[in-house]
């Protein structure tokens, strides 16, 4: 049984309303979906401003958590 499939602007939007949802993160962080062969994970990007600030680090490890739960409930749709 295959999963239902989400386009990369779905499951950036999923992540970044459940973010919201869980901490406070800064502004500026770009989230990206990494694909690799019939798998995906999300990436984080952001100026180094960005990544100065408090809560940072925590952010990111935050979208890697949302992301390999995400990326066992659907898969990714071109």
């Amino acid at each position: 049984m295959s999963k239902p499939a989400k386009t990369e602007a779905e499951l950036i939007a999923m992540a970044v309303a459940e973010l919201k949802v869980h901490s406070d993160c800064p502004d500026g962080m770009v989230i990206s979906v990494l694909r690799d062969g019939d798998s995906w994970e999300f990436r984080v990007s952001a100026e180094q401003a960005t990544i100065d600030k408090p809560g940072y680090p925590e952010c990111v490890a935050m979208v890697v958590q949302i992301g390999d739960h995400l990326c066992k409930q659907y898969d990714f749709k071109e």
